[in-house]
C-alpha cells in the first residue's frame, strides 16, 4: 500500500494533463463505432482491455475528425454525434436543446444532462431511467431502472465518478450464476411472487497523466478481444472494487494491472457477528485477485498481449501481488511450497489482435488455467484445461455500412474450476471467464447494417453446446490415493445442453443518452441425459435432462420459443 501511495505522490508532482473516467462497457454503441474506425484504418486502438477511458475515446474521435474526408456520410454524422457527447473531455460544453445555458454550464431536458466547466472543475450529471419488457409463450418478465451517473474532473488530473442504479424485476430472473447466458449478473434481493429488487453501485477516483493512471474503482472489466463474450475476463460478474494501474510510456507498450477484492460466497466459520448474544451471522471468506496484461505492438495495428493472474484467499492481502509486472505463480510457489501447502489459483493469458488488413480485424485469445506440455502429445489422454477463442470482423467492405463477424470459442474440461471453492475463478459465484463455463463450445456469427446515424440493425446466429458437468476432484472419491481421471475425459463426451438461437436486433440512439431497442429471437434450448457411465466427480441432476435444463436455463427460455424484447432507456 505504501508503494501505491508513493506512486500517487509522484503522479501529483509531475506535469499532469489527462483525467481517466472509465466509459462503462454497457455503452456498446461507442465501442462499436471506435472499433469500426480502427478496422477501417482511420485510427489505431488497443482493444484487449476494456473499459476505455472517456478521454481516450475523445482523443480517438478527434483523430478521426482530422481524417473526416475518409469517412462515409453516415460515419461523419456518427462522429459529430459522439464528439458532442464527449465535449467536456475536449474542454467545451456540448451543444444541446437546453433549458438553461451560461458560459460555464448547460442544463438540458432533451439530451437530459447537466454539464459544468471552469478552469478547475468539470462535471457531468445524467439521469438513468429505463424499462425493459420481454414476452413469449412462457411469460412476460419486465424490469425498470432508476438512478443517476456522476463524472467529475479536478485540475485535469483527478477524476471522481460514480453511478447508482436501483432496479426492480417482475417475473422470473433471467440471470443466475449457473445459467448459460450472457446477461449481466447481480446479487438479487428476492421476494415472494417472482419479484426481485437489486442495485448496482459503481464509481471510483483516479489520478492520471498522458502516459498512465492509477485508481481505486468499483467497476466491470473485460480482458480479451471479442464480440460475443470474452474467455479471459468477460465482465458478466457483478462489479467489484479494485486498485487499477495503466501505463503507456511508449507507443509500442502498454501495461494494465489490477488488484481486486472479490466476493467468495464461501462461509468463514471463524468470522461472524453475534446478535443479542445468541444468533451468529457468518461472514464470507476473503478473496482477492491480482492480474496484469502486457501489450506489445511490434508493428502498427498488431497487438500481442500476454498476462497472468492469481486468485487467493488469505486473512489479509499479500503485498507481493501488488507488484504490477510479476509472474504470480512463481511468487505463489515461494510463499507456499516451504510448508507444503496447496497453491493458490493462478492463470495465464495470451491475446493477439491484428488490423493490418484494412477493414478486417483478426483476433484470438487463450486462457490457460493449467498446462503441461506432455498433455499435447497424441498418446496422452489428458487435456490441458485451456480455453480458446478465435474470430474475425469485416467492416465496410465490400459494401459501406455493412459488417460481418464470426467467432469460435472452446473451453476444455475444468478450465475455470478449482478444487477449493474459496479460490475458484468466480466472484459472487459468477464465472469470471466465458459465460458457457468449461467443457463447452460456441459458434457465433453476425451480419449488421448501419443505414443512418445512430441506428444499428443486425441478424445473428448462435450455436452453443455444453458437455458433462464435473467437479474439480484431485483424488478419486473411492480411493484417495488414486488421482482423479476427470482431466482425461473426452471433451464434451456427452452433449447435455444445446442452444441454437437466431436473432434480429435493432438499436437506435435517438439523441445523446436516449436509447430504444428491439430484439426478436427464435431459440431452441434443449438438454439430454448423458449416454456414458457416471464417474467420480461428475455432477448429474436427480431428475435427468430436465434437471440440466433447470440448472442451466431459466424456464422462460427452455425449449423452443419466439421471444420479443423491447427497451427504452435514458442512460445505460
Amino acid at each position: 500500500m505504501k508503494k501505491i501511495l508513493a506512486l500517487i505522490s509522484i503522479l501529483f508532482a509531475l506535469n499532469l494533463s489527462a483525467a481517466d473516467i472509465p466509459q462503462h462497457i454497457s455503452y456498446t454503441q461507442i465501442y462499436d463505432f471506435v472499433d469500426e474506425l480502427a478496422n477501417d484504418g482511420i485510427i489505431e486502438i488497443h482493444s484487449v482491455v476494456k473499459p476505455y477511458s472517456r478521454e481516450y475515446i475523445a482523443q480517438k474521435l478527434q483523430e478521426a475528425k482530422a481524417k473526416e474526408e475518409n469517412l462515409s456520410r453516415r460515419q461523419q454524422k456518427d462522429l459529430d454525434f459522439y464528439l458532442n457527447d464527449y465535449a467536456l473531455e475536449l474542454n467545451r460544453l456540448p451543444e444541446t436543446k437546453v433549458a438553461y445555458r451560461s458560459n460555464n454550464l448547460t442544463l438540458a431536458l432533451i439530451q437530459p444532462a447537466f454539464h459544468y466547466r471552469d478552469s478547475l472543475f468539470r462535471l457531468r450529471l445524467t439521469p438513468i431511467l429505463g424499462a425493459e419488457f420481454s414476452y413469449n409463450k412462457k411469460g412476460h418478465p419486465a424490469n425498470r431502472t432508476v438512478g443517476a451517473d456522476f463524472q467529475g474532473t479536478i485540475c485535469k488530473y483527478v477524476s471522481v465518478f460514480g453511478s447508482l442504479r436501483d432496479m426492480a424485476f417482475q417475473g422470473e430472473l433471467l440471470s443466475r450464476p449457473a445459467y448459460l447466458n450472457n446477461f449481466a449478473g447481480y446479487e438479487y434481493k428476492e421476494s415472494e411472487g417472482q419479484t426481485a429488487n437489486f442495485s448496482d453501485s459503481r464509481g471510483g477516483i483516479k489520478v492520471g497523466n498522458r502516459w498512465g493512471s492509477i485508481g481505486l474503482v468499483k467497476d466491470n472489466i473485460v480482458w480479451g478481444d471479442n464480440y460475443h463474450g470474452s474467455n479471459i475476463l468477460s465482465g458478466r460478474a457483478p462489479s467489484f472494487p479494485m486498485i487499477t494501474l495503466q501505463l503507456k510510456p511508449v507507443r509500442w507498450f502498454q501495461l494494465d494491472y489490477f488488484h481486486a477484492w472479490l466476493t467468495s460466497n464461501v462461509i468463514d466459520s471463524t468470522n461472524y457477528y453475534v446478535e443479542n448474544g445468541i444468533k451468529k451471522h457468518y461472514r464470507a471468506t476473503n478473496k482477492f485477485m491480482a492480474a496484469n496484461m502486457l501489450t506489445f505492438t511490434p508493428f502498427r495495428k498488431l497487438d500481442i498481449s500476454i498476462g497472468n493472474s492469481i486468485i487467493y484467499a488469505e486473512n489479509n492481502v499479500q503485498p507481493a501481488y501488488f507488484i504490477p509486472i510479476a509472474f504470480y505463480k512463481s511468487i505463489d510457489h515461494t510463499l507456499t511450497k516451504g510448508i507444503k501447502s496447496e497453491n493458490q489459483n493462478s492463470q495465464m493469458f495470451l491475446n493477439i489482435s491484428s488490423r493490418n488488413i484494412k477493414h478486417l480485424h483478426l483476433y484470438g485469445s487463450i486462457f490457460v488455467d493449467e498446462m503441461k506440455f506432455a498433455r499435447f502429445k497424441p498418446s496422452n489422454k489428458e487435456t490441458n484445461p485451456i480455453s480458446y477463442k478465435a474470430g474475425a470482423k469485416l467492416s465496410n467492405f465490400p459494401l459501406k455500412n455493412l459488417y460481418v463477424l464470426g467467432e469460435y470459442t472452446r473451453s476444455n474440461i475444468i478450465s475455470y474450476k478449482h478444487s477449493i471453492p474459496a479460490i475458484s475463478y468466480t466472484s459472487n459465484s459468477y464465472n469470471l471467464g466465458n459465460y458457457l463455463g468449461d467443457n463447452s463450445q460456441e459458434i457465433y456469427a453476425e451480419i449488421g447494417y448501419k443505414p443512418i446515424r445512430g441506428l444499428s440493425l443486425s441478424v445473428s446466429y448462435l450455436n452453443a453446446k455444453h458437455g458433462n458437468e464435473y467437479e474439480y476432484l484431485r483424488r478419486d472419491e473411492r480411493n484417495v490415493n488414486q488421482i482423479s481421471n476427470i482431466i482425461s475425459q473426452k471433451f464434451m463426451k456427452d452433449v447435455v445442453w444445446t442452444n441454437t438461437t437466431y436473432s434480429f436486433k435493432a438499436l437506435y440512439e435517438v439523441i445523446n443518452n436516449l436509447y430504444a431497442g428491439l430484439n426478436v429471437m427464435y431459440s431452441d434450448i434443449q438438454t439430454q441425459n448423458p449416454k456414458s457411465a457416471n464417474i467420480p466427480g461428475e455432477i448429474r441432476p436427480a431428475n435427468g435432462a430436465q434437471g440440466y435444463l433447470d440448472l442451466y436455463t431459466p424456464k422462460f427460455f427452455q425449449g423452443k420459443n419466439l421471444t420479443l424484447n423491447m427497451m427504452l432507456s435514458i442512460g445505460f
